[in-house]
């Protein structure tokens, strides 16, 4: 293959990923809307918080669970402590009644996935809701979601996750934005056909259709909705079941490469989609998700054949083009730029970058990275 071919194929990728799809979602939903059919309804809900370490925030996300507009009489908490070392348990039990809170300290850690699968056989909600500690939900939120399970072809659904105080962190604003885009396109797959995956802030799951993960699962937030399209359910996405983490929570290269292992984990999931055949879904998977994996890798490709196709003056241009796109990143990791719009391209390397490492764990098994 030429340098050119190379290139232009290589540029497409991350231009398709971030830029087309949204467009084709945008163009399929002109033509296809399937609604579901909601209804306020209150079956008994389990609302799940796994917790490790997590006596910072734990009584606040206790207080702000208690405080739902959902019937005291259907709904129970349960926090599942996996073998904190701090106050996260016992601060859990100033609240346990038996009844309405309850508590499971596990001695030993072990991770999310271990502990939810251990937890799950002991709720007593026909909905589980799943909701990490750092997570503050919004008084409608469990109400709003609850309502999609009056559809009999809904299995799973999720909330919309939103950045609270986004400038206390460097890169808030960007997180801010992602999260902004990701709900977009989960707003168009789930009116298309279902949204693949969720997250962990807030997504609720018949009990019945739970699929007990494996314990070295990492993106349990993925694997849990995206289950039940195997099994002929939907998964759909609630943007009015709102939830929200304060920017400083998702802050971390580590946690962008515990995340990218867990996609790299995901492509498993695939045969989910193919048999028997979801070609929509199947569509979504491979634009949102394996579309996205190939990015970093396309990126570097481009700027190979960029390079071997100089003294061309057209992708002269090109390459300083890019050369000020990288400049601009590496400036962003070093300096507090101003607006901070300008730590955009910062953001969008250092997501990619975490791809390399997150494939390297994936590789090697790093099942510790299944817990934040």
């Amino acid at each position: 293959m030429s340098p050119s071919f190379i290139f232009w194929l290589s540029a497409a990728v991350p231009v398709y990923a971030y830029l087309g799809y949204p467009i084709v979602l945008l163009l399929l939903r002109l033509v296809i809307h399937r609604a579901v059919k909601k209804a306020s309804i209150e079956p008994f809900v389990s609302v799940l918080i796994p917790a490790y370490n997590e006596g910072a925030v734990i009584e606040q996300k206790i207080r702000n669970t208690l405080a739902l507009d959902y019937p005291a009489e259907r709904l129970e908490i349960v926090v599942a402590s996996d073998g904190s070392t701090d106050n996260t348990a016992d601060t859990a039990r100033e609240f346990e009644d038996g009844k309405r809170v309850r508590v499971f300290a596990y001695p030993v850690n072990r991770g999310k996935v271990p502990v939810l699968n251990e937890t799950v056989p002991q709720l007593h909600g026909e909905i589980l809701v799943l909701s990490d500690a750092a997570a503050m939900l919004h008084c409608d939120s469990v109400r709003q979601l609850v309502a999609n399970f009056a559809d009999p072809s809904v299995g799973a659904a999720t909330g919309r996750y939103t950045v609270a105080k986004a400038d206390d962190v460097s890169i808030g604003k960007s997180e801010d934005f992602y999260w902004k885009y990701e709900t977009y396109l989960k707003i168009h797959e789930s009116q298309i056909a279902s949204t693949l995956g969720g997250h962990g802030h807030l997504q609720a799951i018949r009990k019945d259709l739970y699929p007990f993960p494996p314990p070295g699962t990492i993106n349990d937030d993925y694997i849990i909705p995206v289950s039940v399209l195997s099994k002929g359910y939907r998964a759909v996405f609630e943007p009015e079941a709102i939830g929200y983490e304060e920017a400083h929570e998702m802050a971390g290269f580590g946690r962008r490469v515990r995340i990218m292992a867990g996609n790299m984990q995901q492509l498993r999931e695939i045969k989910g989609l193919l048999w028997p055949p979801r070609p929509l879904p199947l569509f979504f998977f491979l634009s949102h998700k394996a579309s996205r994996l190939v990015v970093p890798f396309a990126m570097v490709a481009a700027a190979i054949a960029n390079v071997l196709l100089l003294p061309s003056p057209f992708y002269t241009v090109l390459l300083c083009l890019q050369a000020v796109f990288y400049t601009m990143a590496l400036l962003g990791a070093v300096f507090q730029l101003r607006p901070k719009a300008l730590l955009l391209p910062f953001y969008f390397c250092m997501v990619n970058a975490a791809t390399f490492f997150g494939l390297y764990h994936a590789l090697t098994s790093r099942r510790r990275m299944a817990w934040k």
